[in-house]
């Protein structure tokens, strides 16, 4: 991968010894037959691949993200978000509210030395049913006791009530809660991270941005761009499991609009009779389009390219094609 220094360029490979196969990033730094070179393992990778991914090492204990990362809808590498182009960084470190987003569970260690510390042996990655159910051990110890307590002494049947694992069965807000800790915002710790249970209050534990007159990034706040929906204002039911399939593989965005037409008839869309046979049940990408993130960019070469991602914020839009993705510096 070259970069905007024609002196500084990057190198992705594979590599196999007594331990197997390992992957390694690598940059180089000044004249052919002259570079300098940093080369580092990949130790994790972040991302399903579906948008991309980001890779981090190992320097000890502590974690950093490598300066190279891919795109899955570019097809091709470019820097790290964050990186500036031209340059090999190595020293980006991965704070616990980075980890607290992307995986389930990072054991912090104590260390004299500054920085952030991980036990390289008690971790768990991607995001697991405890991110958003809880503790597995409660929800084995509520139906193991609700099983032996089934049956009286005399063979009867008792009939037994189990708690619902969170988010089922509970309040709104707290449902909102478990999506929040991932999708409010970057907030700031109250707490060590990884401490939130689901079902209790998030505030206690995460502080996040909450002035109304904010503005609001695409990226990384779906729920307070949700929040000022009308849609969301006016029908207490509607979370985040209205619309998405927790459960199943993320559907396209379009073929979300089934649920706006089980509220709305698309016949009352001011613009219904004047749309393509195609796109009139399309209330998507006419009422939560692709935006620009303004805090997430990546460079590459000679430009800039803006991350788009899918507004959340419901309401109606002017139609513009002035909006690009690609934007020069």
């Amino acid at each position: 991968m070259n970069s905007l220094d024609p002196a500084v360029s990057f190198q992705m490979d594979a590599r196999t010894d007594a331990q197997g196969v390992g992957f390694f990033e690598t940059a180089l730094e000044g004249k052919p037959g002259h570079e300098k070179t940093r080369t580092e393992q990949i130790g994790l990778v972040f991302g399903s691949g579906r948008k991309g991914q980001t890779y981090v090492y190992w320097r000890g204990d502590e974690l950093f993200e490598l300066p190279v990362s891919y795109w899955t809808s570019l097809d091709r590498w470019v820097n790290s978000p964050g990186y500036v182009d031209g340059t090999a960084d190595f020293n980006r470190g991965i704070n616990p509210r980075c980890l607290e987003c992307h995986s389930t569970y990072f054991q912090t260690v104590e260390s004299p030395r500054p920085g952030f510390h991980y036990d390289r042996t008690n971790f768990v990655l991607g995001i697991s049913c405890e991110r958003c159910h809880g503790a597995g051990a409660e929800h084995m110890r509520q139906h193991s006791a609700g099983a032996a307590a089934g049956v009286n002494g005399v063979g009867e049947t008792n009939r037994v009530t189990v708690a619902k694992t969170p988010p089922v069965g509970i309040e709104r807000d707290r449902q909102i809660d478990v999506c929040a800790q991932c999708h409010g915002g970057i907030g700031s710790g109250i707490t060590p991270a990884f401490s939130f249970k689901p079902g209790t209050t998030l505030a206690s534990y995460i502080s996040l941005e909450s002035d109304p007159r904010a503005r609001v990034d695409v990226h990384g706040n779906q729920v307070a761009l949700l929040e000022k929906s009308r849609c969301f204002q006016s029908s207490p039911s509607l979370t985040c499991s209205t619309c998405h399939e927790l459960h199943a593989p993320e559907r396209e965005a379009t073929s979300y609009s089934d649920k706006c037409l089980t509220c709305h008839q698309a016949s009352a869309c001011p613009t219904f009779s004047k749309m393509p046979r195609q796109a009139a049940t399309n209330c998507i990408d006419c009422h939560m389009p692709l935006q620009s993130s303004t805090s997430l960019a990546v460079d590459m070469e000679d430009e800039r390219v803006a991350v788009k991602v899918r507004s959340h914020w419901i309401q109606g839009y002017p139609s513009s094609g002035a909006e690009h993705q690609r934007t020069k510096p």
